[in-house]
């Protein structure tokens, strides 16, 4: 019973640091760098926190939607980004919806 009490004790702490972790998200062009529009990029993503604690694609949603916004045109960024944000209430926890759109350009 010792056992499990310590590892419960050294694990929560660990995966609590770990579970809330995410990645930098560069937004837009890349400044001095010549670029031309070649189209429009839309995209929705999504994710959820189960009992308002438990992240579920919740961390990495405004990078996963910005790529996909991007890869519609195949280019490389996005200029003149409107980003919109909405929530919903479940019993179980919130889910929360990342719609992204703008002008996609690519690098000469």
């Amino acid at each position: 019973m010792k056992k499990v009490v310590k590892a419960v004790l050294v694990c929560a702490p660990l995966a609590l640091l770990v579970g809330c972790s995410s990645l930098p998200t560069r937004i837009g062009a890349v400044p001095e760098k010549k670029y031309e529009v070649i189209g429009k990029g839309k995209a929705d993503g999504g994710g959820f926190m189960l009992f308002h604690f438990i992240p579920i694609m919740q961390n990495d949603k405004l990078a996963r939607t910005y790529k996909a916004a991007v890869a519609q045109q195949k280019g490389d960024d996005l200029i003149n980004i409107v980003i919109k944000e909405s929530w919903f209430w479940a019993y179980i926890g919130n889910g929360y919806r990342t719609s992204i759109e703008g002008d996609v350009i690519k690098y000469k």
